[in-house]
């Protein structure tokens, strides 16, 4: 398993967003998180539902994921977020120090 991820969540406002990605990065369970706007079409209780929708790709440690996962949970909006983890497979090694360094907190 890779040491790495990149955890996919949305989020229904910028304010949301950046309150999620502060928190990650500041409590040190993420070494950065990027935000871009989206439109998101999926089936939700029965309807087909179109959104304009902020992506977090939030970049940290495997092993973190669980408190990640967590976190996010205690404060998202929605009652069923997106949280999807994707492995690493490779990358700069001084960029994944780097993530290393900034999530030594946990």
């Amino acid at each position: 398993m890779s040491d790495y991820c990149v955890i996919l969540t949305t989020t229904g406002s910028p304010e949301e967003a950046d309150a999620i990605a502060s928190g990650l990065v500041e409590a040190q369970l993420a070494a950065c998180v990027q935000q871009t706007p989206i439109r998101s079409t999926y089936r939700w209780e029965g309807k087909v539902v179109k959104d304009e929708e902020i992506l977090l790709l939030i970049k940290t440690r495997t092993g973190l994921y669980p408190l990640v996962e967590a976190w996010i949970t205690a404060r998202h909006s929605y009652d069923t977020p997106e949280i999807i983890m994707l492995p690493v497979a490779d990358g700069l090694d001084a960029y994944l120090a780097w993530v290393d360094e900034e999530t030594r907190g946990r």
